[in-house]
């Protein structure tokens, strides 16, 4: 049952709460059955979202970027008329890991009211973001934990699977 005080007091300083619980998010991401948090993600995703208003935070927009990805690159460069050369020398720039992301943060389609201007066309990992009804939750921990510190979702749903006593299942073989 929703309780609006409870939640309240759960989403109250998250920032703050979530680097605190940080160590104990990996233990839980490491140590945990994959299989049974990938059943929780579904129900906790569309619960997080019914609770959090995303255009309220735009965190995502502020202190993140997404990758660029090739077709990304052609499909957005082709809906804002720019060749796609033009495209990625006045938005984007080489990673270290080698993948495009935007020059600078706040992603440059962010607009004031938080509100994405390419928003029909975003690229895939905005589509995705923040993968908490993805296997990636698990698959790619550093991420989760990263993205735990400026998503109150994943915070959300980290603290969501770790109240359901997960952490009380089976564990994996070790």
């Amino acid at each position: 049952m929703h309780q609006p005080g409870k939640e309240q007091d759960l989403m109250r300083n998250w920032e703050q709460k979530s680097a605190v619980r940080r160590k104990a998010y990996a233990q839980f991401l490491r140590d945990a059955d994959k299989n049974l948090i990938l059943k929780q993600l579904p129900e906790l995703h569309e619960e997080a979202f019914t609770r959090i208003d995303c255009l309220g935070c735009a965190n995502c927009c502020k202190k993140y970027s997404p990758r660029f990805k090739t077709p990304d690159i052609k499909r957005i460069a082709k809906v804002l008329k720019m060749k796609e050369g033009d495209f990625i020398e006045t938005y984007l720039k080489l990673d270290e890991e080698g993948d495009y992301v935007v020059k600078s943060t706040p992603c440059p389609f962010l607009g004031d009211n938080n509100h994405c201007g390419i928003y029909e066309n975003r690229p895939s990992d905005c589509r995705r973001f923040p993968y908490t009804n993805e296997d990636i939750l698990v698959k790619r921990k550093q991420l989760t934990l990263k993205n735990s510190e400026f998503c109150p979702i994943v915070y959300f749903v980290l603290e969501g699977l770790m109240k359901q006593g997960m952490n009380d299942l089976p564990q994996k073989d070790q």
